[in-house]
């Protein structure tokens, strides 16, 4: 995980530097171009969850019926982590786009952060913890770095206006 963690800020410093600076209104595009893949890995996490369930005469009648099958139970969990990580990340990323300039390299970086993650997490989880903890961090240490770029962008900010 902690390789992760440098990856992350690495690819986040370099987006940052190296983005060319934009006009609110194509961070603002960018930004929610990428967050519609962001949201796509919740759609998709909803939709394995249904097939499984649709699938398995187990599982049909739904979760608060019956005990779920392992498979369900694992894609349930996917689908919980994913819902988690989608919360946190759009808001984020919104921000971004508003308070930061160089932002739209930057959105580009953390959706695809964010699907390496999400494959890395959704592919790993049935086999253990540490299978998923790459795609888990892979995942959420973007949004949180970022979390703490946007909000030094923002005291910075406040301190001009003061």
């Amino acid at each position: 995980m902690a390789g992760a963690l440098l990856v992350t800020v690495a690819i986040v410093e370099a987006a940052l530097v190296l983005g060319p600076p934009a006009p609110l209104s194509q961070r603002l595009a960018t930004a929610i171009m990428v967050d519609l893949t962001v949201v796509a890995w919740l759609a998709g996490g909803i939709a394995n969850v249904a097939r499984l369930r649709f699938l398995s005469p187990t599982d049909i009648a739904g979760s608060g019926r019956t005990d779920a099958s392992t498979a369900v139970r694992d894609a349930s969990a996917v689908l919980q982590n994913t819902l988690e990580q989608v919360a946190l990340a759009v808001p984020v990323h919104i921000a971004a786009a508003v308070m930061i300039e160089r932002s739209a390299t930057l959105s580009i970086a953390l959706g695809m952060m964010f699907t390496i993650g999400r494959t890395a997490f959704w592919r790993g989880y049935a086999h253990g913890a540490q299978a998923r903890a790459f795609g888990f961090a892979m995942t959420f240490y973007p949004t949180l770095v970022t979390l703490f770029v946007v909000a030094a962008f923002a005291v910075f900010r406040m301190s001009d206006l003061i």
